[in-house]
């Protein structure tokens, strides 16, 4: 009896250690189960994941990044080229770890397609290697192999297997740049632009260099003097400085040519609006107003428009506008020639009067007055230019006049002819868009220098005194180049005829023009 009672006590003890065991087997799971969840909800809320998408569409021309890879906020992804040719850096915004990556070379990527997956990290913890020797160097094979990679021919191989506009493409271009000099050195047809704007392709097409490229030298004269339009603005201060306006106020009339010149401008703007049709050409009415100014041959009103109205193409137009301004001498000749008879061409024209200094000192506050009055937006450019000529005429501030027409303007061509080189880089202008603006560019120049001819033809059946129709190419505003192949046409047909001063009526009147036009398109748009 004792011991069956024993045994049930027994029994009733381990039974109930049992449930003590279970019950505390339960707590500890219950507490396991706590902390692993709190640990994922931890993870969860410390390794947020965020989707990589595609911003534009765009073809994948090289990729930097590769899956599993740490990255960090500003580090370059990918470069991607878009339809229009425009290049861009795919950047990471924020820093994480790539667990999802599928970016590949030469492919198309539409916009809003995700092409990666980023878990994002608060904090990176990168292991310190030791046991290696700081001294160490690699093996002679791997210093060779870093040697030729660091070479402009294994550039251009690599380059142009991911785009050729980076290694053909840059060999073009390079040629182009010598074809400006060769045209500059042995042909002197505007030395002083082709010279450094083909020096400045040459340097801005060397691989690896990166002189055109954020960082390099000619990016920041760029982003200084052309983006900011300082450069231009000063240029047309010293062209004012050297410019006489004696000829136009002598015979007013001649004016009237210099405005008819500026009609290839606005021809212009809207055969740039009619390419619009071209698979790859989108112009905005914008990009066609700084296209059509190309009409006026005038490089720093050109630069001054485009970097107001439509800065993604202020490259490719400037370097149109001062190619054709160099270019003159090779242009305008056939024109004249197609449009006037020999006769007309032998048309003498009579002395002009002579011009009072204080005419000379009036001229510029009358047309400063008029432009504030009338075209605020033009004011820049006007106000620069009679600046400049004011300083010439007046006589008191001859130190000043000779700064602005040598040393400053001298200085500042330098870097404009540079700076504009560097944006004959083979992966900016061999595009369709750059091809479509530098054909406008040449029909607007032609526009220009026939419309003027026209006129003059116009006005010598209407005037009492003789007008040669020579002189109205001279109302684009190529100072003072296009005067002097006015004058050289006219002497090709008869030697006692000498039409320079005439022709320098139209071609000031022109700057004038074109610089009113510009003010009036800024005001449109």
């Amino acid at each position: 009896m004792q011991n069956s009672k024993k045994m049930d006590l027994l029994h009733l003890s381990t039974l109930h250690n049992l449930q003590e065991l279970i019950k505390m087997l339960i707590r500890v799971f219950a507490v396991l189960l706590f902390l692993g969840m709190s640990g994922t909800l931890f993870a969860q809320s410390s390794d947020e994941q965020i989707n990589i998408v595609m911003p534009t569409d765009a073809r994948v021309i090289r990729v930097d990044a590769k899956i599993d890879q740490w990255v960090y906020a500003g580090d370059t992804l990918a470069v991607l080229k878009d339809s229009k040719g425009a290049k861009f850096k795919f950047r990471a915004g924020v820093s994480g770890q790539l667990v999802f990556w599928r970016l590949r070379n030469l492919k198309h990527y539409g916009a809003g397609e995700t092409v990666g997956i980023l878990r994002i990290a608060p904090v990176i913890v990168e292991e310190v290697e030791s046991g290696g020797s700081v001294v160490a160097l690699p093996a002679f094979y791997e210093m060779l192999l870093n040697l030729y990679n660091s070479t402009g021919l294994a550039a251009l191989f690599r380059g142009h297997g991911l785009d050729w506009t980076e290694g053909f493409g840059r060999l073009i271009m390079i040629g182009v740049g010598l074809i400006l000099l060769y045209l500059g050195i042995r042909h002197q047809f505007e030395p002083l632009l082709l010279v450094p704007i083909g020096f400045g392709a040459v340097l801005s097409n060397i691989p690896l260099a990166g002189l055109s490229e954020p960082g390099g030298l000619l990016y920041y004269i760029y982003e200084f003097g052309i983006t900011t339009g300082i450069f231009p603005l000063i240029i047309f201060m010293g062209v004012g400085a050297m410019t006489d306006f004696g000829p136009m106020l002598a015979n007013p009339k001649t004016a009237l040519l210099g405005g008819a010149a500026q009609f290839g401008i606005f021809g212009t703007l809207l055969g740039a609006l009619a390419l619009n049709g071209i698979p790859g050409i989108d112009f905005s009415l914008r990009d066609a107003a700084s296209i059509g100014i190309i009409g006026g041959a005038d490089g720093p009103t050109a630069i001054f428009l485009s970097s107001q109205l439509s800065p993604r193409l202020l490259g490719s137009i400037a370097i149109a506008a001062y190619s054709y301004m160099a270019l003159v001498p090779i242009i305008q000749p056939p024109i004249m020639r197609l449009l006037t008879s020999q006769k007309e061409r032998e048309i003498e024209m009579t002395q002009l009067r002579y011009v009072s200094t204080r005419e000379k000192i009036l001229f510029p506050m009358v047309v400063l007055g008029l432009c504030a009055l009338l075209l605020p937006s033009a004011a820049p450019l006007i106000g620069m230019f009679m600046f400049g000529n004011l300083a010439k005429e007046c006589g008191v501030v001859n130190r000043l006049s000779d700064t602005i027409q040598k040393s400053l303007i001298n200085t500042v061509t330098i870097f404009l002819g540079l700076s504009i080189g560097s944006k004959l880089a083979a992966g900016e202008f061999l595009n369709l868009e750059t091809v479509g603006i530098l054909i406008l560019g040449m029909i607007a120049f032609s526009v220009g220098t026939a419309t003027g001819v026209l006129m003059a033809k116009l006005m010598n059946k209407l005037s009492s005194s003789p007008i040669n129709p020579l002189i109205g190419a001279a109302g684009v505003s190529a100072v003072p180049m296009a005067a002097r192949v006015v004058n050289q046409v006219g002497l090709e047909a008869n030697s006692q005829n000498h039409l320079l001063m005439h022709a320098m009526g139209p071609n000031v009147s022109g700057v004038i023009g074109s610089a009113v036009a510009a003010g009036v398109l800024l005001a449109m748009l």
